[in-house]
């Protein structure tokens, strides 16, 4: 199985089709969403094979529900098999969270309480998707706007002892970890210095809006603006901890034109540059 190159990509959008073409691999490589491709043909085929030709690409489920009370969806399921047979792609990431109940399916990615009982759950449903797809999955850190009263167990250490059952890797989500971080109050620093970094296959930088709330400010993972300047530094932090690896810039609402987006990534590039300078001057 390949790897993403350790560089910067950006999630793929089709109305960026003919500017990426045009600007000769000045990416990485690029996201897509898993269930945005999961129909026979048409233009989203089309664009995502010719990109496929010159291009790595990371596969980004949003609609497994991973962190669900009932089983996977196998439908579901297996037309995300045939995706990645059909795209070979370098990666495969979900989230910690749960998006259905039943037959009914939400709009959204919520989060679920840390107790032994959804530890097991979410060990269970990953081991299920790595066995149907054939390759070890990437599992992201969510956004979080509360604590259940019923979490027992560090959001960190969860993260870790599902490493530890299921042998995937970890996608670090470093804007969803300054959101939770602002919204529970606590510092995103020491979430970061606990975090299991050994198994953290890609980097996301995303940005977020601000709601002002009789009990103060609310921060929303909305990825529909630049990334913010906290965010940055705490990505610059990372990267020096950790060194170069595969960083995505995510955009999926109010899509910029292409030179907005590339500016994004390139700010994340001269992170990795740096951090890389610093490396070799070490060794």
């Amino acid at each position: 199985m390949t790897h993403l190159p350790s560089g910067v990509g950006v999630g793929f959008k089709s109305a960026h089709f003919e500017a990426i073409r045009a600007s000769a691999r000045q990416m990485d490589f690029f996201e897509i969403h898993a269930e945005n491709y999961m129909g026979a043909g048409g233009v989203p085929h089309a664009q995502l094979t010719a990109l496929r030709e010159d291009h790595a690409i990371s596969l980004h489920g949003v609609g497994l529900s991973i962190g669900g009370p009932g089983p996977l969806d196998r439908d579901h399921l297996e037309r995300l098999r045939a995706l990645c047979l059909r795209y070979q792609p370098e990666s495969f990431s979900e989230h910690l969270a749960w998006s259905s109940h039943g037959t009914e399916y939400l709009n959204d990615l919520l989060p679920l309480p840390y107790t032994p009982e959804t530890l097991a759950l979410v060990c269970d449903h990953i081991d299920e998707v790595q066995e149907a797809l054939g390759r070890r999955m990437l599992l992201e850190n969510p956004s979080t706007y509360l604590m259940f009263e019923q979490s027992s167990i560090e959001e960190t250490a969860f993260l870790r002892e599902i490493v530890r059952r299921t042998g995937c890797g970890l996608l670090l989500d470093v804007n969803n970890v300054f959101v939770s971080a602002a919204n529970q109050q606590r510092d995103p620093r020491a979430y970061l210095a606990d975090f299991p970094v050994e198994a953290v296959g890609e980097i996301h930088l995303g940005g977020h809006d601000e709601d002002h709330l009789p009990g103060g400010a609310l921060l929303i993972d909305t990825h529909g603006s630049p990334v913010a300047e906290p965010v940055w530094t705490l990505f610059a932090e990372v990267i020096a901890r950790i060194g170069a690896c595969p960083v995505l810039v995510e955009w999926d609402n109010d899509v910029p034109e292409w030179p907005v987006l590339q500016a994004e990534a390139a700010r994340a590039r001269s992170v990795l540059n740096a951090a890389g300078h610093r490396h070799a001057l070490a060794s």
